[in-house]
């Protein structure tokens, strides 16, 4: 079962989720995967939907930001070497 990947601390200030050993390789695996079903669980039984989102959000958001960053860093050098 896949609740049995996803446990929740006694005081509940952390997750701890149980990893599989294979990486899924296609966005259709990786949604399927334990992992990510578990999670979707979790955030479902627990109503927590509206922080998931948000937390979703702030990561794509940093990361954004992170490439913007790598691909701004690396035009600046390729005009350097012209």
């Amino acid at each position: 079962m896949a609740s049995d990947k996803v446990k929740l601390s006694k005081d509940g200030s952390s997750i701890h989720f149980v990893q599989s050993e294979t990486i899924p390789t296609t966005i259709k695996k990786f949604r399927q995967s334990p992992e990510i079903e578990g999670f979707y669980r979790f955030v479902y039984e627990n109503d927590l939907r509206k922080e998931a989102l948000e937390i979703l959000n702030k990561i794509i958001q940093q990361r954004r930001q992170k490439k913007s960053q790598t691909t701004a860093a690396g035009k600046s050098q390729t005009h350097q070497k012209k």
